[in-house]
């Protein structure tokens, strides 16, 4: 029997989501999606990067592509942001079919949900609140680009950048990104509720939808929406206070626009990607600090990536618990289980050592700042697609490693090591070792 057949869920998406990746590839070098023509590499690069919702890239889209271009860029961003399994169910659903077991595993996989029962109803409400969404927010735009840009171009560029911002890919249309809006307070709100709410993952949205009360959610939904206030609040404040002197970026800027440009910055490095202030001229403080925001990323089964709002809350509660000498790590008053500790440790462990890696190699291959490398790596693995102005620098390597980490950014560490890895379960225990650590 062909091993294709073989394939357990999770291999089944990787090896459907590169195929995505190598189509969107062939159809982005074809001579008329673009006005001059571009490498293999650079076709992989950026089919990659709208697949894996990140937003680096090597050319420019907007004097890059045709239209025919850019609808290929749109339809990669939303096919690899809400996944293809999604809509090939959701069309299943429409034709009246009934949906196999294995599809159901399959969809349990991509959407990283413990079981299968629900799985169905959770693709039903993915695909009617993306598509509900992604209209509200084009129509919102069109207010702002229809005017400027007239009813056909400035319907398409509402349309692209409503689905880019929703699916935190971070593309956008105009060479210098939306620097051009950085004091219009309609892009500015109607891009950051879209990052928001593709970011903070479907799971919460459907549950919003269900429960419609803050006390009836589940601890996963009040821990996303708790902890991206909090996180974005600390990030707003943060940028603001680092940038305000910098003549560069917020310095120049009137009052007003500072707070916008610091709202939508704060806002924008976990997931999404977009920029409104010139990231090259940022202080080395902002830039660290963005690197962090990039790392920590967006909420589980969201359009994001990075290791996961929740996983870092994990991270940080079980520190908390260990210096207060607590035997159980507890977030609202429940005790979070060995295993989901044990999970965000190694998801942060091989995210570290995969960062590692690519930093080494592209310190020995490219031409460019140490700090520049390591914001274009976990700018990567987040797949949130900000960069210091090196990507269309990258060399033949450095445009491969980032095309890796891309990837692995959105499948994931730990679903990556279990697609190359066969894991043993073993139904004994060994006796308690007795190291010194610390």
């Amino acid at each position: 029997m062909p091993k294709i057949f073989k394939l357990n869920p999770f291999q089944f998406l990787v090896l459907l989501f590169l195929s995505l990746i190598t189509a969107g590839a062939i159809l982005l070098k074809l001579p008329f999606s673009t006005y001059h023509s571009i490498s293999w590499i650079d076709s992989f690069f950026i089919a990659t990067s709208a697949a894996t919702v990140t937003g680096l890239v090597t050319v420019d889209p907007a004097s890059s592509f045709t239209l025919f271009g850019k609808l290929v860029i749109m339809f990669l961003i939303q096919l690899g942001g809400l996944g293809i399994m999604s809509f090939a169910i959701f069309f299943i659903m429409l034709l009246g079919k009934k949906i196999s077991i294995k599809e159901r595993q399959i969809m349990k996989e991509a959407l990283n949900q413990p079981s299968i029962g629900g799985v169905i109803r959770l693709v039903r409400n993915l695909i009617i609140f993306s598509i509900i969404i992604e209209l509200t927010g084009s129509v919102i735009l069109s207010f702002r680009f229809v005017p400027e840009l007239g009813w056909t171009k400035g319907g398409f560029y509402s349309l692209f950048h409503s689905i880019s911002a929703f699916n935190n890919a971070g593309f956008a249309l105009w060479s210098n990104g939306l620097s051009d809006f950085v004091g219009d307070p309609i892009v500015n709100l109607a891009i950051t509720f879209l990052i928001i709410t593709g970011g903070i993952g479907f799971t919460v949205l459907s549950d919003i939808w269900d429960k419609r009360k803050y006390k009836k959610l589940t601890l996963h939904s009040k821990v996303m929406l708790v902890g991206t206030l909090v996180v974005n609040l600390v990030a707003i404040f943060t940028i603001y206070f680092l940038e305000c002197h910098n003549v560069k970026t917020l310095g120049a800027l009137s009052s007003t626009d500072k707070i916008w440009a610091a709202y939508f910055q704060g806002i924008s490095p976990r997931t999404a990607g977009f920029n409104t202030i010139d990231m090259t001229k940022l202080e080395p403080s902002t830039a660290l600090f963005t690197i962090l925001l990039m790392f920590i990323g967006a909420g589980s089964t969201s359009t994001g990536g990075g290791i996961k709002l929740t996983t870092f809350f994990v991270i940080l509660f079980a520190v908390v618990s260990l210096l207060r000498g607590n035997e159980d790590v507890v977030i609202g008053k429940r005790r979070l289980s060995h295993d989901k500790i044990t999970r965000s440790l190694a998801i942060s462990f091989f995210s570290i050592i995969f960062i590692f890696i690519s930093l080494f190699i592209l310190t020995i291959t490219e031409k460019a700042s140490f700090l520049s490398i390591l914001f274009e790596i976990v700018s990567a693995f987040g797949t949130v697609g900000l960069s210091m102005g090196i990507t269309s620098h990258l060399s033949l390597i450095g445009k491969f490693v980032i095309i890796v980490m891309m990837i692995f950014g959105k499948i994931g560490p730990i679903s990556l090591v279990f697609f190359i890895t066969k894991s043993k379960q073993k139904h004994f225990h060994y006796p308690d070792a007795k190291i010194f650590i610390g």
